[in-house]
Protein backbone atom coordinates (compact mmCIF):
# COMPACT_ATOMS: atom_id res chain seq x y z
CA UNK A 1 0.00 0.00 0.00
CA UNK A 2 2.11 3.29 -0.93
CA UNK A 3 2.23 5.69 1.71
CA UNK A 4 2.13 9.32 1.14
CA UNK A 5 3.40 12.25 3.32
CA UNK A 6 0.77 15.55 3.16
CA UNK A 7 2.78 18.80 3.90
CA UNK A 8 1.07 22.12 4.23
CA UNK A 9 0.45 25.04 6.58
CA UNK A 10 -3.13 24.83 6.77
CA UNK A 11 -5.09 22.42 8.59
CA UNK A 12 -8.21 21.75 6.12
CA UNK A 13 -5.79 20.92 3.08
CA UNK A 14 -4.62 18.39 5.26
CA UNK A 15 -7.29 16.82 6.28
CA UNK A 16 -9.05 16.89 2.73
CA UNK A 17 -6.22 15.30 0.73
CA UNK A 18 -5.45 12.73 3.59
CA UNK A 19 -9.33 11.73 3.11
CA UNK A 20 -9.02 11.36 -0.37
CA UNK A 21 -5.44 9.19 0.59
CA UNK A 22 -6.87 7.11 2.18
CA UNK A 23 -10.70 6.54 0.12
CA UNK A 24 -8.13 5.64 -2.91
CA UNK A 25 -6.47 3.04 -0.72
CA UNK A 26 -3.02 5.09 0.41
CA UNK A 27 -1.38 5.52 3.90
CA UNK A 28 -0.76 8.93 4.94
CA UNK A 29 1.19 11.10 7.23
CA UNK A 30 0.61 14.66 7.45
CA UNK A 31 3.08 17.79 8.02
CA UNK A 32 2.30 21.16 9.06
CA UNK A 33 5.68 23.13 8.21
CA UNK A 34 9.04 22.11 5.94
CA UNK A 35 10.81 21.07 9.15
CA UNK A 36 8.54 18.85 10.62
CA UNK A 37 7.70 17.62 7.03
CA UNK A 38 12.05 17.03 6.41
CA UNK A 39 12.06 15.04 9.79
CA UNK A 40 9.19 12.72 8.83
CA UNK A 41 10.63 12.18 5.09
CA UNK A 42 14.15 11.26 6.87
CA UNK A 43 12.63 9.03 9.05
CA UNK A 44 10.19 6.92 7.13
CA UNK A 45 10.09 5.83 3.78
CA UNK A 46 7.09 7.34 1.70
CA UNK A 47 6.46 6.66 -1.69
CA UNK A 48 5.28 10.21 -2.75
CA UNK A 49 5.31 13.82 -0.73
CA UNK A 50 2.56 16.43 -1.17
CA UNK A 51 4.76 19.71 -0.37
CA UNK A 52 3.06 23.51 -0.26
CA UNK A 53 5.64 26.23 -1.12
CA UNK A 54 4.88 28.72 1.31
CA UNK A 55 5.14 27.81 4.45
CA UNK A 56 6.15 29.03 8.00
CA UNK A 57 9.58 28.45 9.90
CA UNK A 58 11.15 26.34 6.49
CA UNK A 59 9.49 26.84 2.65
CA UNK A 60 8.66 23.84 0.89
CA UNK A 61 11.49 24.52 -1.46
CA UNK A 62 14.67 24.31 1.18
CA UNK A 63 12.70 21.23 2.78
CA UNK A 64 12.53 19.48 -0.53
CA UNK A 65 16.46 20.31 -0.75
CA UNK A 66 17.30 19.23 2.12
CA UNK A 67 15.00 15.90 1.77
CA UNK A 68 17.00 15.27 -1.36
CA UNK A 69 20.48 15.29 0.35
CA UNK A 70 19.43 11.78 1.50
CA UNK A 71 15.77 10.48 -0.33
CA UNK A 72 14.95 10.62 -3.70
CA UNK A 73 11.37 10.43 -2.90
CA UNK A 74 9.22 11.51 -5.44
CA UNK A 75 7.55 15.28 -4.94
CA UNK A 76 4.02 17.31 -5.98
CA UNK A 77 4.58 20.59 -5.46
CA UNK A 78 1.39 22.93 -4.21
CA UNK A 79 0.99 26.54 -4.48
CA UNK A 80 -0.93 29.73 -4.55
CA UNK A 81 0.95 30.97 -7.43
CA UNK A 82 1.69 30.45 -11.04
CA UNK A 83 4.64 31.97 -11.94
CA UNK A 84 6.57 30.29 -14.32
CA UNK A 85 9.61 31.41 -12.23
CA UNK A 86 8.07 29.07 -9.46
CA UNK A 87 7.37 25.91 -11.96
CA UNK A 88 11.07 25.98 -13.53
CA UNK A 89 12.21 26.15 -9.75
CA UNK A 90 10.44 23.33 -8.79
CA UNK A 91 11.62 21.30 -11.59
CA UNK A 92 15.34 21.90 -11.75
CA UNK A 93 15.19 20.78 -7.79
CA UNK A 94 13.78 17.72 -8.56
CA UNK A 95 10.02 17.91 -8.07
CA UNK A 96 7.97 15.83 -10.54
CA UNK A 97 5.17 17.69 -10.67
CA UNK A 98 3.36 21.13 -9.78
CA UNK A 99 -0.45 21.57 -8.72
CA UNK A 100 -1.48 25.38 -8.36
CA UNK A 101 -4.27 26.05 -5.88
CA UNK A 102 -6.95 26.02 -5.59
CA UNK A 103 -6.76 22.55 -7.04
CA UNK A 104 -9.61 19.42 -6.88
CA UNK A 105 -8.36 16.96 -4.47
CA UNK A 106 -9.48 14.36 -7.24
CA UNK A 107 -7.21 16.19 -9.45
CA UNK A 108 -4.10 15.59 -6.62
CA UNK A 109 -5.25 11.94 -6.48
CA UNK A 110 -4.80 11.89 -10.08
CA UNK A 111 -1.12 13.31 -10.59
CA UNK A 112 0.11 11.06 -7.71
CA UNK A 113 -1.22 8.00 -9.71
CA UNK A 114 0.21 9.54 -13.17
CA UNK A 115 4.24 10.15 -10.81
CA UNK A 116 4.21 7.02 -9.20
CA UNK A 117 3.18 5.34 -12.79
CA UNK A 118 6.27 7.48 -14.47
CA UNK A 119 8.27 5.93 -11.47
CA UNK A 120 8.20 2.47 -12.44
CA UNK A 121 11.30 1.69 -14.27
CA UNK A 122 11.30 -0.55 -17.23
CA UNK A 123 12.11 -4.25 -16.55
CA UNK A 124 15.34 -4.39 -18.13
CA UNK A 125 19.20 -3.30 -18.55
CA UNK A 126 21.20 -1.63 -21.25
CA UNK A 127 24.04 -2.15 -22.23
CA UNK A 128 26.73 -0.29 -24.68
CA UNK A 129 30.14 -0.24 -24.35
CA UNK A 130 30.95 0.16 -21.25
CA UNK A 131 27.76 2.06 -20.30
CA UNK A 132 25.28 0.30 -18.36
CA UNK A 133 22.01 1.40 -17.17
CA UNK A 134 20.05 -0.47 -14.92
CA UNK A 135 16.08 1.36 -14.67
CA UNK A 136 14.85 -0.89 -11.77
CA UNK A 137 18.17 -1.00 -9.55
CA UNK A 138 18.65 3.06 -10.60
CA UNK A 139 22.11 2.26 -10.86
CA UNK A 140 23.98 3.85 -13.94
CA UNK A 141 28.06 2.68 -14.50
CA UNK A 142 30.41 4.58 -16.61
CA UNK A 143 33.26 1.25 -17.43
CA UNK A 144 32.43 -0.09 -14.06
CA UNK A 145 32.26 2.96 -11.87
CA UNK A 146 28.83 3.79 -10.58
CA UNK A 147 27.82 7.25 -11.27
CA UNK A 148 26.10 9.54 -8.63
CA UNK A 149 23.31 11.83 -10.62
CA UNK A 150 20.13 13.52 -9.44
CA UNK A 151 16.67 12.05 -9.30
CA UNK A 152 15.95 14.09 -12.62
CA UNK A 153 19.06 13.18 -14.48
CA UNK A 154 18.58 9.21 -13.58
CA UNK A 155 14.55 9.59 -14.76
CA UNK A 156 15.89 11.52 -18.28
CA UNK A 157 18.57 8.98 -18.65
CA UNK A 158 16.23 6.19 -18.14
CA UNK A 159 13.22 7.65 -20.54
CA UNK A 160 15.80 8.27 -23.53
CA UNK A 161 17.19 4.98 -23.09
CA UNK A 162 13.44 3.40 -23.10
CA UNK A 163 12.90 5.62 -26.13
CA UNK A 164 16.41 5.12 -28.49
CA UNK A 165 16.56 5.59 -31.50
CA UNK A 166 13.35 7.86 -31.26
CA UNK A 167 13.01 11.30 -32.03
CA UNK A 168 12.07 13.16 -28.51
CA UNK A 169 10.73 16.90 -28.54
CA UNK A 170 10.95 18.38 -25.80
CA UNK A 171 7.45 19.16 -24.97
CA UNK A 172 7.14 15.23 -24.95
CA UNK A 173 10.36 14.95 -22.09
CA UNK A 174 8.75 17.88 -19.91
CA UNK A 175 5.63 16.03 -20.44
CA UNK A 176 7.00 12.76 -20.05
CA UNK A 177 9.87 13.18 -17.49
CA UNK A 178 8.81 16.05 -15.38
CA UNK A 179 5.18 15.89 -15.62
CA UNK A 180 4.17 19.16 -16.41
CA UNK A 181 2.89 21.31 -19.82
CA UNK A 182 5.55 22.82 -22.33
CA UNK A 183 5.18 26.58 -21.70
CA UNK A 184 8.13 27.99 -24.04
CA UNK A 185 11.25 27.61 -21.99
CA UNK A 186 13.64 24.83 -22.64
CA UNK A 187 15.90 25.69 -19.89
CA UNK A 188 14.91 23.24 -18.29
CA UNK A 189 15.76 20.24 -20.48
CA UNK A 190 18.52 21.52 -22.12
CA UNK A 191 20.38 22.64 -19.10
CA UNK A 192 19.61 18.64 -17.77
CA UNK A 193 21.13 17.33 -20.78
CA UNK A 194 24.34 18.82 -20.74
CA UNK A 195 24.95 17.74 -17.45
CA UNK A 196 23.99 14.54 -17.97
CA UNK A 197 26.37 14.44 -20.97
CA UNK A 198 29.24 15.43 -18.66
CA UNK A 199 28.40 12.50 -16.00
CA UNK A 200 28.13 10.07 -18.50
CA UNK A 201 31.84 11.35 -20.27
CA UNK A 202 32.46 9.37 -23.68
CA UNK A 203 28.73 7.67 -23.56
CA UNK A 204 27.30 11.39 -23.29
CA UNK A 205 27.62 11.16 -27.16
CA UNK A 206 24.62 8.80 -26.91
CA UNK A 207 22.08 11.63 -26.56
CA UNK A 208 21.88 13.38 -29.64
CA UNK A 209 20.85 16.60 -30.13
CA UNK A 210 18.14 17.05 -33.06
CA UNK A 211 18.11 20.83 -33.99
CA UNK A 212 14.91 22.43 -33.93
CA UNK A 213 13.35 19.39 -32.62
CA UNK A 214 14.76 17.90 -29.21
CA UNK A 215 16.89 14.26 -28.54
CA UNK A 216 17.50 11.11 -29.41
CA UNK A 217 19.54 8.47 -27.86
CA UNK A 218 21.05 6.64 -30.78
CA UNK A 219 23.16 3.88 -29.97
CA UNK A 220 25.07 1.58 -33.30
CA UNK A 221 24.68 -1.45 -30.80
CA UNK A 222 26.32 -3.53 -33.54
CA UNK A 223 29.31 -2.05 -32.94
CA UNK A 224 31.34 -3.17 -29.51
Amino acid sequence: MPKILIVDDEAKIRDVLMEYAEFEGFTADVAEDGFQAVRLAKNNDYDIIIMDIMMPKLDGFSAVKKIREVKDTPVIMLSARSEEYDKLFSFEIGVDDYVVKPFSPREVMARIKAVLKRREPPHTVFEAGGLMVDAVGRVVTVDGKALSLTPKEYDLLFYLVANRGVALTRERLLSEVWGYEYFGDDRTIDTHIKTLRSNLGGYGKFIVTLRGVGYKFEVDEKKP
